[in-house]
């Protein structure tokens, strides 16, 4: 019944004209999200694992937590490459509203703590404008030294502290990711902590979109590792080098644009309709929630993993964008500027959409979480190219034990973006490489950040449905 009832008033939107078709679905998608914002949810920052030379307060698990106290079971949900917490807001609200009994705890890696959401959340309509031109004060490379030793260890043990302090409420206790978070969910199984792998802490592991070996490019040497070398994302710095380029801080990323995007974001949040900061996100005239979807949908996307199917730009002229191809996107437009120079390039709404826009940039920054990590290690990117899938007889089999998943028995759901980064056949060949039941979906028309964003909840029920029997009293 709870179906068929939101089933008649999207067919009845859906037979309206363009314009008032487009009104609907907002409408719709706002009634939604309203019922999904009841979720309780709360930041926890609890110790970490110690790294000498790192501040005391730095050294810490953050989670944000949504659901209930006292849960039947806890999803803990690793975000993807320069992902926050926030990332996984309506996925997380989704689970819990259809299961009351699971708490679902979004990781924020520590190196969100360095950011400052204060001038972002507080500022009104006139300061986040000059932050979307100007920024905000960044951290020199040589005030956070202590990153250089933030990588997959350091990751990989924040992480256990939230999953052991999860098995002190219930036995249940499942881990998964997002892209590289994907990634990290099938090396934490695989992690030899100290004589007890990561896979006896939890009972299944959920990757979307992502797994081991993602990204990962060629096998590195020693020498590679220590100075540097190229993978599928760029440059990579060595270790020796880590101290001069301790975040990612590249054309396509890096702090001050991640402050930038959150200040636009708000202001799509706070006044869509309103024009965008001029010498902002964008190069012409723009409604402030035109700006910040140009940005990230599909049609315009930069990078295929920085991408999202949410509508469409309005009285957009627009040409061919060959480098976004070059770069591994798929038919990118660049818009040029407005078909009618007297309107504002504008977004709107589409039946083909998988997240809904106004949703997602209001969900992007809030008191609690952040869709971004500001400051991500660049110290991680390196372990991860150099840990692959198994570090067994490497160079780093001492430093980074990630030991073979041949013998790994834990369930496993593989779910993929059908535009986007991963297939059900990677899925398949990763699990045949284990012991490891394997339950694979496709999320048809989405594409890759759709996986956490999308305004169905068709990925909660394949989660929730693969949890059921896994779960014991």
């Amino acid at each position: 019944m709870r179906r068929a009832s939101l089933l008649l008033p999207l067919l009845g939107a859906l037979s309206l004209p363009a314009a008032a078709q487009d009104a609907a679905l907002d409408d719709l998608n706002a009634q939604a999200a309203a019922t999904l914002n009841l979720v309780p949810v709360t930041r926890v920052v609890r110790s970490g694992t110690p790294v000498p030379g790192t501040p005391t307060d730095l050294n810490a698990s953050v989670t944000v937590r949504y659901g209930p106290a006292k849960p039947a079971a806890v999803l803990l949900l690793m975000p993807g490459y320069l992902g926050g917490a926030g990332s996984f807001d309506r996925l997380a609200r989704q689970l819990v509203n259809l299961d009351p009994t699971l708490a679902v705890w979004a990781v924020d890696r520590r190196a969100n703590l360095l950011e400052d959401h204060a001038p972002l959340l507080t500022g009104g309509a006139p300061q986040l404008a000059q932050i979307v031109q100007r920024g905000l004060p960044t951290r020199a490379p040589a005030s956070v030294p202590f990153m250089k030793d933030w990588g997959l260890d350091v990751t990989l043990r924040d992480w256990r502290a939230a999953v052991l302090e999860a098995r002190t409420l219930t036995p249940n206790v499942f881990i998964g990711g997002h892209s590289m978070g994907g990634t990290l969910t099938g090396l934490y199984a695989s992690y030899d902590f100290r004589g007890t792998r990561g896979a006896k802490d939890v009972r299944g592991l959920i990757m979307l979109d992502g797994l081991p070996g993602l990204m990962s490019g060629k096998a590195l040497t020693t020498d590679q590792y220590e100075q540097g070398a190229m993978n599928p994302l760029g440059p990579l710095p060595g270790l020796n080098t880590l101290t001069r380029s301790p975040y990612v801080d590249a054309l396509y990323f890096s702090p001050a644009l991640a402050a930038r995007a959150a200040a636009q974001a708000r202001l799509a949040a706070l006044q869509p309709d309103a024009p965008a900061p001029q010498n902002g996100f964008a190069a012409f005239p723009a409604t402030n929630l035109a700006a910040a979807m140009t940005r990230l949908d599909q049609r315009y996307a930069l990078l295929p993993f920085l991408a999202i199917r949410a509508g469409h730009a309005t009285n957009a002229a627009d040409a061919p964008y060959l480098l976004n191809r070059v770069l591994g996107a798929r038919d990118t437009r660049w818009i040029t500027g407005a078909a009618d120079p007297a309107r504002p390039v504008g977004w709107g709404s589409e039946a083909g959409q998988v997240t809904d826009a106004r949703d997602f940039v209001r969900r992007y920054l809030t008191p609690q979480s952040d869709y971004a990590e500001w400051y991500f290690p660049n110290r991680l990117t390196l372990d991860l190219a150099a840990a692959r899938t198994d570090t067994t007889g490497t160079p780093f089999e001492k430093t980074l034990p990630v030991r073979s998943a041949r013998d790994l028995t834990l369930p496993v759901l593989g779910i993929a973006a059908e535009q986007g980064v991963t297939t059900e056949t990677q899925f398949r060949e990763y699990a045949a490489g284990t012991r490891a039941p394997l339950t694979v979906r496709t999320l048809k028309g989405a594409a890759h950040l759709d996986i956490t964003t999308a305004s169905g909840d068709q990925v909660a029920r394949w989660i929730l449905d693969w949890l059921r029997p896994l779960r014991r009293a």
